[in-house]
């Protein structure tokens, strides 16, 4: 099984690299569609994001890519049993920091581009339809193409996406299991604590590494 950084940081490339996308009028995939379109044309044009400037990267991350996932659901799939428990200030610092682990996905990611396509496969979706698979191949030439579906959900603010598949693996479920045990061990609260402190020495280890460019 893929860990948990290589799996994020393989569906993040669906966010930045150019696409090979079939006619369709779905919603969902105009929207993945759109999305990269615009985050590579930002990337290509911006030499600071192409070096690797973690201020900008997150900047771009948080306005173009993070807007179109919904956390909410995200962080209640991925914590599972224990979020039933959690009190609802716990819950808020739980997306929170769950939302902070994947923007370190997404800014390690923007460096990574090297000629990848993602070939957006056509989706049949039913005029009253809520939710939908939205499948993906990230092809690079010489190697093995990669799987990379998106499960979204229409919103009262559009189509989200609540979770992504590796080569079959569900993100969400891959990290339920690291949380399920972190919660066994030390509560809510640990797995807070822990999630808190690998955020914030990610952060610290990102920013030093750029500064020192």
């Amino acid at each position: 099984m893929r860990t948990h950084k290589t799996i994020a940081w393989t569906a993040a490339l669906l966010m930045l690299i150019s696409s090979s996308v079939q006619a369709s009028t779905s919603e969902p995939e105009t929207l993945i569609r759109n999305t990269v379109e615009e985050v590579l044309a930002i990337v290509k044009q911006d030499k600071d994001i192409q070096s690797g400037n973690q201020k900008k990267v997150i900047e771009l991350v948080d306005s173009k890519v993070l807007p179109h996932f919904n956390f909410t659901h995200m962080t209640r799939l991925a914590i599972g049993r224990g979020w039933r428990t959690a009190t609802p200030e716990q819950k808020k610092t739980l997306e929170i920091e769950f939302r902070n682990l994947l923007v370190r996905t997404y800014t390690a990611a923007f460096t990574a581009y090297r000629d990848q396509a993602v070939n957006v496969k056509p989706a049949k979706m039913a005029v009253d339809a809520t939710d939908i698979t939205i499948k993906t191949l990230i092809e690079h030439k010489g190697k093995p193409p990669i799987s990379v579906n998106y499960d979204m959900e229409k919103t009262a603010d559009g189509w989200k996406v609540y979770d992504l598949s590796i080569e079959g693996v569900s993100m969400v479920t891959n990290y339920r299991s690291t949380f399920a045990e972190q919660i066994q061990k030390d509560g809510i609260d640990g797995l807070i604590k822990a999630l808190v402190e690998k955020n914030q020495a990610a952060t610290s280890a990102a920013m030093a590494k750029s500064v020192a460019k």
